[in-house]
């Protein structure tokens, strides 16, 4: 990371979202600094977020694109335990490892430990996890803090650590066919259930 793309960083909020369409907070911050990425591109930044990228970059300060999302009050994971199938899937996607749990064990999330980042919601295969505000009505900068992105940044460093280290260890892939059997299992018993509850 060249020393532009470091200071670029050190000022993003860490929440790996993937929104800014990077893989990671460092993978926009590259971007950034070298001209590909606007500076109007991390939702959770917000207004704030913009103008500290433009003062760095000497770029103007555009509002937030709309086609990244929006900003808005900061929220954390919460999964219905009820529903929870215990896939693993959304521990594998949280870049923070805010999520505790295993196979076949309904998963809980630690407040302290999420970004808001929402990439566990896409991968659940139950629907089972929701976004809770936590922030009232403040936004952006105001719903975070340095200390906050500072340990973001450190959880999810530690994470791609040792998904490496379980790489290289021959770990299984969360995806392969054997659990894909026990998620689809899984599935038939949630569905199962589902058409028992009582219908309002």
């Amino acid at each position: 990371m060249t020393p532009q793309a470091a200071r670029i960083h050190a000022a993003l909020p860490q929440t790996q979202c993937t929104r800014c369409g990077y893989p990671d907070c460092a993978g926009y911050a590259q971007a950034v600094a070298t001209g590909e990425a606007s500076v109007n591109q991390c939702p959770p930044g917000g207004a704030e977020g913009i103008a500290r990228l433009a003062a760095l970059t000497g770029r103007p300060v555009l509002p937030l694109n709309p086609a990244n999302g929006i900003e808005a009050p900061r929220a954390v994971a919460v999964i219905d335990e009820a529903w929870c199938i215990g896939c693993t899937l959304c521990i594998t996607a949280c870049p923070t490892d805010a999520i505790l749990g295993s196979n076949k064990f309904m998963h809980t999330v630690v407040e302290a430990y999420c970004t808001g980042c929402e990439l566990c919601i896409p991968v659940c295969p139950v629907d089972c996890i929701a976004m809770a505000n936590v922030s009232g009505q403040r936004t952006g900068w105001q719903a975070w803090s340095a200390a906050q992105a500072d340990e973001a940044l450190a959880r999810y460093e530690f994470h791609r650590s040792r998904l490496a280290v379980a790489r290289q260890q021959g770990a299984e892939d969360p995806q392969d066919d054997r659990k894909r059997d026990v998620i689809d299992a899984a599935l038939e018993r949630a569905r199962a259930k589902r058409d028992q509850r009582p219908r309002d």
